[in-house]
């Protein structure tokens, strides 16, 4: 739709001018920066007569940080090409234009679900004989509402690895630890009758615990009514990148079947092959966008860049970071930088007093009289790094990441519930979105991550593969609590 105005903020090559004006981003005074999620769309005046491709009780799926204002006032030659306006925050901007034959959406149809369907069947079946409209009537302003349609994602994330037989299964564990359990074996070898008998107890490694299969499974949230889905490919690659066709295979398949955003994480980073060949990160996250994948989410190469960022001063980064290639080629809002915190206690003197005082988190209830503050990790939580969680929000948000997935090493697999002082802290930090991750256990969890504090999106992973807890009564909840949210009937 962009390329219809004649130019951009976002770069300097003119577009085609056959609308009167020009593409500007959004200001985050009031908002984060991508919008990125699903909304509604509102039709203009006339529009609503012969119109069936868009439903205003349907919401679709946008992801940008440019838009075109809707000015009629202003630009009214220009705003005579607006055909409906969404609004973001208090903004109010131009989703789909057309006129005669010529039609075009901010949004992404072929991600939103049965709404994009709906709007892509409609499109192709219209003759340019029925495309050709009498002039639309002058629009007026459309002041901002009280309240925006954006809602809020729950996203549906599958860890896979390959198992014994070499097939690729979705798992969930402590982290890397994947097996199941087995009972500990005890033998007896043999000795003189004289001496005791010597024992040994052995423990045998379970089979990798398999959950189903990625496309299955993907294509099973997707019907159930997730709005992202997350392949984290946990193998990373152990030779290389672009040969591991396996994975891309498995985004091609949930791609062709599953209309909602994929990202895809694991091993995207720069690396040699086997033979002495280099696969830049840029290279490797080309390969999976092309097999259909969205967005690419970076974990432990995210850390190593902001300390580099960190030690050159901090303002900007060298642009040679996997966060900088791949957001310069593609755009920030490809960029998933996953973060994997844990809790470091302190005293009240390191609280008051030390160099990360203004990080410091101060317990509350069954907590109260702890003080702590986030350390990042790399390695899946192995490796501590000497780098906090606001730190590292602060640097991708710097190289141009354009969302953070915010998982938390001590909540991961509890069921106690998101870790919400470290969501609060992150949220606060950084103005472009937030996912929060690690420890849901109930659909309330849910509610409680967004209303106490206010974060975009919330994954959760092994409650959905056991069947625990569905995508569906997650939804329910949230509108229940009065919480924006896509319905899981709107993708029947």
């Amino acid at each position: 739709m962009q390329i219809l105005f004649q130019s951009s903020s976002e770069g300097s090559v003119p577009g085609l001018g056959i609308i009167p004006s020009k593409i500007d981003t959004f200001t985050n005074k009031d908002k984060t920066v991508p919008h990125m999620g699903w909304n509604s769309v509102h039709l203009l005046d006339g529009q609503h007569d012969d119109d069936e491709d868009l439903d205003e009780a349907l919401h679709y799926y946008f992801v940008h940080s440019y838009r075109a204002s809707y000015d009629p006032e202003c630009e009214p030659d220009a705003a005579q090409w607006a055909h409906s306006v969404t609004q973001y925050g208090r903004e109010v901007f131009v989703s789909t234009v057309r006129k005669d034959h010529v039609f075009g959406c901010q949004f992404h149809p072929e991600k939103s679900g049965k709404a994009g369907m709906r709007l892509l069947d409609t499109w192709l079946r219209q003759s340019t004989a029925t495309s050709q409209r009498p002039p639309p009537a002058p629009r007026v302003p459309f002041p901002p509402k009280p309240r925006d349609g954006f809602t809020k994602r729950i996203i549906a994330c599958m860890d896979v690895r390959a198992n014994d037989q070499g097939d690729l299964v979705v798992t969930k564990g402590d982290q890397y630890d994947v097996r199941e359990k087995q009972p500990p074996t005890t033998t007896t070898s043999s000795a003189p009758t004289s001496s005791p008998q010597p024992t040994t107890t052995v423990r045998v490694a379970g089979a990798v615990r398999n959950l189903g299969k990625p496309v299955a499974l993907a294509a099973r949230y997707y019907t159930a009514g997730a709005d992202e889905l997350a392949l984290l490919n946990i193998t990373s690659f152990r030779h290389s990148p672009l040969r591991d066709q396996p994975m891309l295979a498995v985004v091609r398949a949930a791609a062709a079947t599953v209309f909602v955003p994929l990202t895809i994480g694991g091993g995207i980073r720069d690396t040699v092959d086997p033979d002495g060949t280099p696969r830049p990160a840029l290279e490797v996250a080309g390969a999976y966008f092309r097999a259909g994948a969205d967005k690419v989410s970076i974990g432990s190469e995210a850390v190593y860049a902001v300390e580099r960022l960190r030690a050159g001063g901090g303002a900007r980064g060298d642009g040679s970071s996997a966060i900088e290639t791949i957001a310069r080629a593609y755009g920030r809002q490809a960029v998933v930088v996953s973060v994997d915190p844990r809790r470091v206690y302190v005293k009240d003197a390191e609280a008051l007093d030390g160099p990360r005082k203004d990080e410091i988190v101060l317990g509350s209830g069954e907590e109260a009289g702890k003080a702590w503050w986030y350390q990042c990790t790399v390695s899946g939580g192995r490796e501590a790094r000497d780098l906090s969680v606001v730190e590292l929000a602060r640097g991708v948000e710097i190289l141009g990441a354009g969302e953070i997935l915010l998982n938390s090493i001590d909540r991961d697999g509890t069921g106690r519930g998101f870790d919400l002082d470290l969501v609060n802290l992150v949220r606060r930090t950084v103005n472009i979105p937030v996912v929060a991750s690690s420890g849901a256990g109930n659909v309330q969890h849910f509610v409680d991550v967004f209303e106490k504090t206010g974060v975009e999106a919330a994954l959760a992973a092994g409650i959905f593969h056991r069947g625990e807890v569905g995508i569906d009564e997650v939804k329910e909840a949230l509108i229940k609590g009065g919480i924006n949210a896509r319905r899981a009937t709107d993708v029947k």
